[in-house]
């Protein structure tokens, strides 16, 4: 018996009969505006209807179906533009039952920066069309990594323009030859672009015409009788020889690749990206998608649709394959040639195509180094797959121990939720709370905050600890009281200060830590009284005697008796990974909020009438903002594009 007239509203089922057979992308949320589940279909009508007419039972995709309240779709023109607007919005939107790459991080980049003498620099965020960029990169080590083999070869600078306009002499990397020194003229503009010419040849993968230009240039120079500079086109080329014999593994005709393999085990995947940029193998970097069983079982419940029969059990490792590619090169350069321990769909590969406005060469049976590639990758993600397995079963048993340690009793262990709070300054100086995540046996550190501390004494910890306390759980113990008060009709999903629909619903968590002894705990049991919240959650972590790790104590907020676990226990390590990572995060935090107020950096910017280029023209000039506030205001005012009043401003604001 079909499960839908007992489960879903007129209006939804409506909706669905009435939607057009035409290519689409459909969007599920449920009662509290949440995004379910995001879909494409070459046939919107057959494949959303396909969701209502079969009973799913009592699986995890039957429960996701039930709770669908609402649904919105979009009718596009072609199958590929569906994979593309299906794929942005579940990277966007993150549904709970699509595959999901959750990966902020932006890719770093070699960036050659454009000046009369171009320089090498690490970057990494919005390229600017005037620098010349290489990459991406798959780590900031393989940039490094570049960078030092391009100063050995082609002796290119790597210092910032500041510190190369105010160069007296030459720095340490021109003694041990890294650097050409055009900061005092050791090299002429000509010499110093040809060697940029040829840095960015040899990046691109033209290494035998660099071999070739640099032979001719020193049978030139021989041919002159300018043996000195013959010699030293000599050491580069044998420098640029000794380079690619070390990678000679590395060399192929192939310029830009990306090698993509794929595993799956015990109910997780790992998809490893291996990067090959002007011929050479840059490295590789693993990505683990969540909601992998989810989303198989989502396959497979949409039975024959328009897209014909489900696939086989096996084919979980080609849709995680096709959710990475599809996701991935949303936002990432895509290389003319995808070597995929997969085969994937056509339309895929076109439509990434049509995104990035290159043609995309997919190759699934590789040769030769390809095929050595492809292996090599393979294996990283098996290896990979296998540590993470690993560590989460490690982690498991050490939210367990910890669960047993506290005789608590979670309903779900894998939800079991853990806040650690931690308050850090110098000497009352820039003081900031930090509030850190764990929870799925992990930190989650989409979830941390900071918290700016104010209005209290410098270096009071308790009135901070106070303050972040009421400020995290302030407006949730008030939701609280409320629900209790006029508990909602329906099925609610909890209680939550996000009202925002897709937004994950705030909740208390099982366990609340703090870092410190009886002091701090004693501040937030005053705290949870005030708000109405069970002490019990409270528990601090006093260090030990002489502060040694491994001997910290639990204090308890609601009168039990310290606890020490012992130094082997699996419970006081996960105690101090999360502690520890709360004292990181608020450390970090304070330190750049504190180097902020010393150093000054948003003095100038908060002065009206001072953009970019004149704060850059006043730091360079003076060297840092402290040598613009010991600066005179005649001395401010002789800065291009300074005028005498704004002079006098920007003296009155630094003083």
């Amino acid at each position: 018996m079909p499960e839908t007239p007992s489960v879903h509203s007129d209006q939804l089922l409506s909706e669905v009969a009435a939607l057009p057979q035409l290519p689409g992308v459909y969007r599920y949320f449920d009662a509290q505006g949440g995004v379910l589940y995001v879909g494409k279909a070459r046939n919107l009508k057959k494949r959303v209807a396909n969701y209502f007419q079969k009973s799913h039972g009592g699986t995890r995709i039957g429960h996701m179906i039930s709770k669908i309240a609402r649904m919105e779709t979009t009718v596009v023109r072609s199958e590929a533009e569906a994979l593309l607007l299906e794929n942005n919005l579940i990277k966007s939107l993150k549904p709970r039952y699509n595959i999901l790459f959750r990966d902020d991080k932006s890719y770093p980049y070699l960036k050659i920066a454009s000046h009369q003498f171009p320089r090498l620099a690490y970057y990494r965020g919005s390229v600017d069309r005037k620098h010349r960029y290489f990459g991406p990169y798959p780590s900031a080590w393989a940039v490094k990594e570049s960078i030092q083999l391009l100063q050995k070869v082609f002796k290119l600078r790597t210092c910032e323009d500041t510190v190369y306009a105010n160069r007296a002499r030459p720095c340490l990397l021109y003694q041990i030859k890294r650097c050409t020194a055009p900061c005092v003229g050791h090299i002429t503009p000509e010499a110093y672009a040809q060697d940029v010419a040829n840095a960015e040849a040899f990046l691109m993968g033209d290494t035998q015409a660099v071999l070739t230009q640099l032979e001719a240039r020193m049978m030139a120079h021989a041919e002159k009788l300018e043996f000195e500079q013959a010699a030293e086109l000599r050491n580069q080329m044998s420098a640029l020889s000794r380079v690619l014999h070390q990678q000679s593994i590395e060399i192929a005709s192939d310029k830009d690749v990306d090698i993509l393999a794929v595993k799956v085990q015990g109910g997780k995947a790992c998809v490893n990206l291996a990067m090959v940029r002007g011929g050479r193998h840059l490295g590789d970097r693993a990505y683990f998608p969540v909601h992998v069983e989810d989303a198989a079982q989502m396959q497979h419940a949409e039975g024959e649709g328009d897209d014909g029969p489900p696939p086989p059990a096996d084919a979980v490792e080609v849709q995680v394959l096709e959710a990475f590619i599809a996701q991935h090169y949303i936002d990432v350069p895509v290389p003319a040639t995808l070597v995929l321990s997969e085969l994937v769909s056509r339309a895929l590969i076109e439509a990434v195509s049509q995104q990035s406005g290159t043609r995309v060469t997919a190759v699934f049976q590789p040769r030769e180094q390809r095929r050595h590639w492809l292996e090599m990758a393979t294996k990283n993600a098996g290896l990979q797959l296998a540590r993470l397995l690993a560590e989460e079963g490690s982690q498991q048993a050490r939210t367990r121990a910890l669960v047993d340690a506290l005789e608590l009793a979670p309903d779900d262990l894998d939800n079991f939720r853990v806040e650690c709070f931690d308050i850090s300054h110098t000497a009352g100086e820039a003081t900031q709370a930090s509030c850190v995540v764990f929870e799925h046996h992990a930190m989650q550190n989409r979830e941390y905050r900071r918290y700016n501390i104010e209005g209290i004494t410098p270096g009071d910890d308790y009135a901070a600890m106070r303050q972040v306390l009421h400020r995290r759980y302030g407006k949730l113990a008030e939701a609280m009281a409320a629900e209790t008060e006029a508990p909602p009709a329906g099925d609610a999903a909890g209680v939550g200060t996000d009202a925002k629909p897709g937004t994950r619903t705030a909740r208390m968590p099982e366990l609340v830590l703090v870092d410190g002894g009886k002091g701090q705990v004693s501040m937030a049991r005053e705290v949870f009284s005030e708000l109405g919240l069970p002490l019990s959650l409270i528990v601090g972590v006093e260090k030990g005697e002489g502060r040694k790790v491994g001997l910290e104590e639990l204090v308890f907020a609601d009168g039990r008796e310290k606890v020490y676990l012992g130094r082997d226990s699996a419970a006081l390590m996960l105690v101090a990974q999360i502690r520890d990572e709360a004292h990181r995060f608020a450390i970090t935090g304070m330190r750049a909020k504190r180097a902020k107020v010393r150093v000054g950096g948003s003095q100038l910017e908060d002065i009206p009438g001072i953009g970019p280029k004149r704060r850059a023209r006043l730091l360079q000039r003076f060297g840092g903002i402290r040598g613009v506030a010991a600066a005179s205001v005649e001395d401010i005012a002789s800065v291009d594009g300074i005028a005498f009043d704004l002079a006098e401003e920007i003296y009155r604001a630094l003083h």
